[in-house]
């Protein structure tokens, strides 16, 4: 059987084997196959389907179709298109409403630790432009369940507002102009609105940065460790960290719902 190389990917490469993609399994793969296994059974089918593990240990999942972001250096439309926010919006509100009465398995196991509790749902935790597959302007699905894990829904709605919108700062470094300010908090309200985000924006405001933080925290503790695509993700890091400030200097105007 030939293994085609999947694009992309920082921390466990995929190959693809008949139509099946097959992926190193970790400490959590069986844990994030329950989760997967109850979207399926609820009729989700924009995320992968876990199919079990082969000869060689490695974790088996049904191929999303479609255009990913891989190894491309270039911004594709889509990732900064309204229509997309908006279908990623609705992703979000569907899967924290499906896994909402998620039951764990008895020996739960997570890569962002924890354990599913009152209140809590399921967060992707990585639902970024470079986890999407697209098909022409609509969006698949997600790939990269990996860091899937209980959270609530304002921490992993944060770092989708982090890459989408984006509330990450520019790599550059220069400051945004006023344009791009109003311009940010349009697109934001757009993926609140489209998720159905009842809750007080203002609130929302400080869960951005400290997912921001949180995220640089998780980085540098893995890169402390030997870990080297988490020492790859170092500059990524660095601009979380930025990008957390930054959110924190905004006006409150900002995150003020506009008037219809």
């Amino acid at each position: 059987m030939s293994e085609e190389a999947l694009p992309g990917g920082n921390t466990t490469g995929a190959v693809l084997i008949d139509g099946v993609v097959h992926k190193r399994a970790s400490p959590w793969t069986a844990t994030v196959h329950a989760v997967l296994r109850h979207l399926e059974d609820a009729g989700f089918d924009a995320a992968p389907r876990a199919l079990g593990f082969d000869e060689q240990g490695r974790e088996m999942l049904t191929y999303l179709p479609g255009e990913t972001f891989g190894d491309r250096r270039s911004w594709p439309g889509w990732a900064s298109a309204d229509s997309m926010l908006a279908q990623v919006g609705q992703w979000l509100r569907r899967v924290h409403d499906l896994t909402a009465d998620f039951t764990p398995p008895r020996d739960e196991h997570w890569f962002i630790g924890g354990a599913m509790g009152p209140g809590l749902i399921v967060g992707h935790q990585d639902a970024s432009p470079f986890n999407a597959v697209v098909d022409g302007d609509r969006l698949v699905g997600f790939c990269d369940w990996d860091i899937a894990g209980p959270s609530s829904r304002e921490w992993d709605l944060a770092f989708s507002a982090l890459t989408w919108v984006p509330l990450a700062s520019p790599r550059d470094g220069m400051p945004l102009r006023d344009d791009d300010l109003r311009e940010r908090s349009r697109r934001l309200h757009l993926l609140l609105d489209s998720y159905g985000f009842d809750g007080d924006r203002g609130d929302f405001a400080s869960a951005v940065p400290q997912r921001a933080r949180r995220q640089a925290e998780v980085i540098r503790t893995m890169a402390d460790a030997g870990d080297a695509a988490s020492t790859a993700l170092l500059p990524i890091a660095e601009l979380l960290e930025r990008s957390a400030t930054d959110v924190e200097a905004l006006a409150g105007t900002f995150w003020t719902r506009p008037s219809r």
